[in-house]
């Protein structure tokens, strides 16, 4: 399996920031040295071609010089600065070569991504560009027209960007499992919104997504799978709300990737969210998503020659 990073593009944020930016080295890490199987390759960024496909000229321009105001750099979460630019870059070109990764090897993943609260006009949430819009677009403007993306997004929070870019886009399915009570308070409308309550526990969970998942599939038809794996659905995450153990996350994993396998569909996962008061707990979990994935590739066969069977372990 290929997967692409951009953890040393860090952001230089103060000290007692929220944001866990040491969690993606750390699981690169944890890559490299318990999963041969998985290439390294470091994400080339997205350039304003990529990045103009969704999101206006104009943004795009501000983001890279810093002329955003004050108001619009509070609501993306960071301080302006170079390197958040190039990192913001990196990371949607990462889904980017997930995606086109995944078409030729089944699946595929960014070790970042899921920047899922960004607008075509404007940032929010630690979200500065849409990686998984932007990775939509440039699937189909490279494999023409009828191709057909559906965005899975397991993060606890909304997935308001993404859906507000694709509201009016038959094209693009928006799948959101997400906390009913959590950030942003002012929800989008996407395809397939499932509210979830607070302290939501893993049988609950799975039930839900099992309805999603089928009605999804049943409204439409994908020629590629974005699929953003947040680990904040965790119990004790700080952000989070929910109640799913790491076993219940996994079992999330699994529903999703079974259902791609069964379709033959291409899958591009994205890591989305994760703030738990332990970041190993938040590297444990994305590095089992990661690792289950793997097992796509294992015997080195592409994703149409494995069977559902493969991947039950």
């Amino acid at each position: 399996m290929q997967a692409f990073y951009s953890d040393h593009f860090v952001l230089p944020l103060p000290s007692g920031h929220r944001f866990p930016m040491q969690k993606y080295v750390r699981l690169r890490e944890r890559v490299a040295s318990e999963l041969p199987q998985v290439t390294l390759t470091e994400a080339l960024p997205a350039d304003d071609t990529m990045l103009r496909r969704v999101h206006s000229a104009d943004y795009v321009v501000r983001v890279s010089t810093g002329a955003l105001d004050a108001k619009e750099q509070r609501d993306i979460g960071f301080p302006w600065s170079t390197q958040m630019v190039e990192r913001s870059r990196r990371s949607a070109g990462a889904t980017v070569a997930a995606c086109r990764a995944a078409l030729t090897d089944g699946v595929a993943a960014n070790l970042a991504g899921g920047t899922h609260h960004a607008y075509a006009d404007r940032g929010e949430g630690f979200c500065v560009f849409n990686d998984a819009a932007v990775a939509a677009r440039a699937m189909q403007a490279e494999l023409g027209p009828g191709t057909r993306v559906a965005i899975i997004d397991l993060d606890v929070h909304q997935g308001n960007g993404t859906a507000a870019i694709f509201e009016h886009d038959a094209s693009v399915f928006t799948l959101s499992m997400h906390g009913e009570h959590n950030y942003p308070f002012h929800k989008a409308r996407g395809d397939l919104d499932v509210a979830l309550p607070d302290r939501c526990g893993d049988d609950e969970y799975l039930i839900a997504l099992g309805h999603a998942l089928t009605d999804l599939f049943a409204q439409f038809t994908p020629s590629l799978v974005i699929y953003l794996a947040g680990a904040d659905p965790l119990e004790n995450d700080r952000l989070g709300r929910l109640a799913l153990s790491h076993d219940g996350l996994l079992a999330r994993d699994r529903k999703v990737l079974t259902a791609c396998v069964e379709r033959s569909l291409p899958v591009a996962i994205a890591m989305a969210g994760g703030y738990g008061r332990d970041i190993e707990q938040t590297v444990a979990a994305h590095f089992a998503t990661l690792r289950l994935a793997s097992q796509f590739q294992r015997t080195g066969r592409r994703l149409q020659d494995v069977s559902v069977h493969d991947i039950l372990v």
